[in-house]
């Protein structure tokens, strides 16, 4: 089955390739866009990255990931935002290098509570704040922020914006160079997700769709608890349905954490996840 052209492939699904071999994965199925992490980037260097990139012919769908926004004013917030800056830098230089003009976004995960902390009203200002300070460095570069909302059960320690009206909030003040992420596994069970995906869509704030399927029993790693499109739990339909309506019209990524899918070949992992969504997602788009 062909690769749907609008499918990428997020670098996290094959957790354990290095760039390089994740780029081979990603054109072995014959998918045309790739999502990065920066973690594989750092393992080479960011010169070497975007040859890579460039040679590969792949768009760039987005580089993940930014934020961790919450920590108290210190030396250790400022080494966060200057963190962040550099994100921003690598996301323009890896967009560029990328093919068809691919979108520069940057996706953020906010952060949890620190350390000793219950004060979630306070986090959630300090995202606030930094998106403030990062977004006109982020238009000069020409990137767009992707404030994700994570499920309710990652504020504690991962991130205290959990519902994708509060992710379009907070986007909407902090300037033109800050969007939002649908993706289906965090957002699936918000019986206001469907408006909020319009709301967003009339903002023109959707930077990023990504797609996972919702699994259980979940494991004792709640983190690891994606599965590939079609196995699980989501209605893919209505949310793609919304996701096109609203506008968006840019790649959508399947991002997967299940520790038996990383454990898989890439290039098997890869064709899977393409076909499940050619079959249960863009149908729908």
């Amino acid at each position: 089955m062909s690769a749907h052209p609008r499918f990428s492939l997020n670098q996290a699904t094959i957790k354990h390739a290095s760039l390089a071999e994740a780029i081979a994965a990603t054109r072995g199925a014959d998918i045309q866009s790739i999502g990065v992490w920066r973690e594989p980037v750092a393992d080479i260097g960011l010169d070497a990255a975007t040859r890579l990139i460039a040679d590969s012919g792949l768009r760039v769908s987005s580089l993940c990931r930014g934020g961790f926004f919450t920590l108290q004013d210190g030396p250790e917030r400022v080494a966060a935002l200057d963190d962040n800056r550099r994100a921003i830098e690598e996301t323009a230089a890896l967009a560029a290098a990328g093919a068809d003009g691919s979108a520069a976004v940057l996706v953020l995960v906010a952060g949890g509570l620190p350390a000793g902390s219950r004060d979630l009203i306070g986090a959630r200002e300090r995202v606030r704040d930094a998106l403030g300070t990062l977004e006109p460095f982020a238009a000069q570069a020409g990137v767009t922020l992707a404030v994700e909302a994570l499920h309710p059960m990652f504020a504690a320690d991962r991130a205290v914006v959990s519902t994708l009206g509060q992710a379009i909030d907070l986007a909407a003040d902090a300037g033109p160079s800050v969007g939002v992420v649908v993706d289906t596994y965090h957002l699936w069970w918000d019986p206001e997700v469907l408006t909020q995906i319009a709301r967003a869509g009339e903002l023109g704030r959707i930077a990023s769709y990504q797609v996972c399927d919702w699994i259980t029993p979940i494991p004792a790693d709640s983190l690891l608890g994606r599965s590939v499109p079609g196995e699980g739990h989501i209605d893919f339909a209505p949310i793609t349905a919304a996701v096109a309506a609203a506008g968006y019209t840019g790649d959508v990524e399947c991002e997967i954490f299940h520790a038996d899918v990383w454990a898989r070949p890439y290039d098997d992992v890869a064709r899977q996840v393409s076909d499940a969504f050619t079959r249960v997602v863009a149908p729908h788009l």
